[in-house]
């Protein structure tokens, strides 16, 4: 099983950044996804989510407007465009994958920095 993030760097304030996360070794199309970052110094803080099929998704307040996360179950793959970008968004940036409703992650990849900084 693997969750592979791409995307990541140093963006100036008020630019864009397209994350990707590739899964392989498990029936991705059955997985909900999470993005969650970990800001420096501070702990695990939820992003957010898309439901297996793609027909619903969530925020977390602060980036709602700015981000947008999307699937293709074709390729295995979520991103997760991120606009607007603002200082506090800098973290390292990770995909999990969970059974939606079993309160628990179960495939996570090895997470992505991003900078926002001038």
């Amino acid at each position: 099983v693997q969750l592979v993030e791409s995307g990541g760097g140093l963006v100036q304030p008020g630019g864009s950044v397209l994350l990707s996360c590739a899964a392989s070794g498990f029936d991705f199309s059955t997985y909900s996804m999470s993005w969650v970052r970990q800001p420096p110094g501070k702990g695990l803080e939820w992003v957010s989510g898309i439901y297996n099929d793609g027909s619903n998704e969530a925020y977390t307040d602060s980036v709602l407007g700015r981000f947008t996360i999307s699937r293709d179950n074709a390729k295995d793959t979520v991103n997760l465009q991120m606009n607007s970008l603002k200082p506090e968004d800098t973290a390292v940036y990770y995909c999990a994958a969970f059974k939606y409703g079993s309160g628990h992650y179960d495939y996570w990849g090895q997470g992505t920095q991003v900078t926002v900084s001038s």
